[in-house]
């Protein structure tokens, strides 16, 4: 039998050169520079993203920036006449916010922060749970599902008056449970309340995307794990839980951005000017409506920064191997 052998300058030809090139630029982890035409195709893509973006949160973020540098409108001390525009004030807006006001700011700050935490961690837990049980083939499995789902289907002031009725000294909460709660006057059990109606009606939105993430599942990866032994609680560990990681992250980074801002179901379901619920958003809903626009842009600002920060750290930290490193395919 002949066999063939390349030459020993097979490597110098510019074919061989060209694809040597290509595979090091492949397996080097570096991602391949876009082209003119394909930056101006993706700017042409993602501008009226950007549009709307800027009129729904660029603008308003600037007024809102802008008008917590201006006080409230009253007697100018100079003149003695009511003045017919708000007077610039610069920083004592926010001087205000930390020091004459900062018992009630920090007080609205941690209840967010407390009421943040608490719930997301239980509709995390809750939603997994809800996501499994829906993905379960079982009997009435689409009755199940539209089940779960139904809480989250109802807008938020509807079930903050359906959950304040549970809630009354006669309501069904105090029946169940034998004893004379007044749920919605000041104490921890105001907190419970929002606690209990928010993890109610949010949990199946966690759980519904969590439903998306484990219908992407191949069954012949749990079919291998039975194989090898694994039980239940080890496929759920080792097999679902990663799987299922990049939708849960989105999941819970979007309730906690909602949960920052909560307002509705609070002020509903407990009322206005309640120092065990009072949150950023109430905070500055109560100034707004009080005429003081100014501290009420301010306390808006410091929400804003706020979230971002809560955000960014969460993508830095949770979020960094969600987008794979994109690679140049090896020409043939």
């Amino acid at each position: 039998m002949l066999t063939t052998h390349n030459p020993p300058d097979s490597l110098d030809r510019p074919e061989a050169k060209s694809r040597a090139d290509a595979a090091r630029r492949a397996f080097s982890g570096r991602p391949r520079k876009a082209t003119s035409g394909e930056g101006g195709l993706a700017a042409l893509l993602v501008s009226p993203t950007l549009l709307v973006l800027a009129i729904v949160v660029l603008y308003p973020t600037i007024v809102a920036l802008k008008d917590s540098f201006y006080g409230t409108p009253g007697l100018d001390p100079k003149t003695g006449f009511v003045r017919d525009h708000d007077p610039f004030v610069g920083l004592d807006n926010y001087t205000g916010i930390f020091g004459a006001a900062g018992d009630r700011f920090w007080n609205a700050f941690w209840n967010t922060t407390f009421l943040t935490v608490t719930t997301v961690a239980l509709e995390t837990v809750l939603g997994v749970a809800m996501a499994l049980i829906m993905h379960r083939a079982l009997r009435g499995r689409a009755v199940v599902r539209a089940s779960i789902l139904v809480p989250w289907a109802i807008p938020t002031a509807v079930t903050g008056l359906l959950w304040r009725w549970i809630f009354n000294s006669d309501g069904v909460a105090n029946t169940l449970i034998g004893r004379q709660i007044l749920w919605t006057t000041e104490g921890f059990h105001a907190k419970a309340a929002v606690i209990i109606a928010d993890v109610w009606k949010t949990a199946p939105f966690i759980g519904l995307l969590v439903l998306a993430g484990l219908q992407v599942i191949s069954k012949e990866v749990y079919e291998a794990a039975r194989m090898d032994g694994a039980g239940v609680l080890r496929q759920f560990w080792s097999i679902t839980l990663p799987l299922v990681k990049p939708a849960l992250l989105v999941a819970v980074l979007f309730r906690t951005l909602d949960a920052l801002r909560m307002f509705d179901l609070p002020y509903i379901l407990i009322g206005a000017q309640k120092t065990s619920v009072e949150t950023l958003s109430m905070l500055a809903q109560d100034q707004a409506a009080n005429v003081r626009f100014g501290p009420a842009a301010a306390y808006a600002v410091i929400l804003f920064v706020y979230v971002f920060l809560i955000a960014l750290a969460f993508v830095r930290l949770l979020g960094t191997d969600l987008v794979p490193r994109r690679r140049t395919e090896v020409p043939a």
